[in-house]
């Protein structure tokens, strides 16, 4: 388990690109390695990669999986690419963001960066069904960091889009600074919000039964999610 509070940048110093698996090699932040070993798990990107090999000081290989390179942004790396990093969570750590299990739900892409003075606001597009999941004031894990949604709206089709606003200390400490519009990036969702709204489409399913389209229907007509009603959201 991760925190979502990520604890610096590495930068890819090679790629051992095989059919079907990818070796990275990982320069670590300063501090970072401390009693880092062979099978431990890192949060690469919001990516939960396992610890190969350490063949120097501040230096780790991770393999990356036909699978992983299939859903997620890892097999698009390059030398010099930038990840955030953090490692798993001990027993009685502070979780100052929210757990985080590494596991990657679906892409976001960019789709607008502002800068108002000393903040720094990205707007992401979330493709359907995602946006049921993702409330104003809730939380989502971007790219392996634990964000606080600002503002968030639905599309009819179940698509849309949510914004962070970031102070200049997670600039310093994530490569958020360096994404432009467009970049893709790995979102995982708040897991109890998403227990919560699939528990209330279950009863909505089970009581409505074959009303539940149709009023679906309706609702996404006037650019409303039915759980939202329940849970009293907008």
């Amino acid at each position: 388990m991760f925190t979502g509070i990520v604890q610096g940048v590495a930068r890819v110093e090679s790629i051992d690109a095989r059919e079907g698996l990818h070796t990275l090699k990982l320069k670590l932040p300063e501090g970072f390695d401390g009693e880092l070993a062979i099978g431990a798990s890192v949060a690469c990107d919001g990516v939960c990669l396992t610890v190969t090999e350490r063949p120097s000081p501040d230096v780790a290989l991770f393999d990356v999986m036909a699978q992983t390179l299939r859903l997620t942004t890892l097999g698009g790396l390059k030398p010099g690419s930038g990840l955030n990093v953090e490692r798993a969570a001990k027993d009685g750590a502070e979780i100052g963001g929210h757990p985080l299990s590494g596991h990657v739900d679906v892409s976001a892409r960019i789709a607008e960066i502002r800068k108002p003075d000393n903040n720094h606001v990205i707007r992401f597009a979330l493709p359907a069904p995602w946006m049921r999941y993702v409330f104003a004031k809730g939380y989502v894990g971007v790219n392996g960091c634990s964000l606080t949604v600002a503002e968030a709206q639905r599309e009819r089709d179940g698509s849309g889009w949510f914004e962070v606003w970031l102070i200049p200390e997670t600039l310093r400490m994530t490569t958020f600074g360096d994404k432009v519009v467009g970049d893709a990036v790995h979102i995982e969702i708040e897991r109890s919000t998403q227990v919560v709204v699939d528990t209330v489409r279950d009863a909505l399913d089970e009581k409505l039964g074959p009303l539940l389209p149709l009023l679906e229907e309706l609702a996404k007509e006037r650019g409303i999610e039915l759980t939202q009603l329940t849970l009293g959201r907008s």
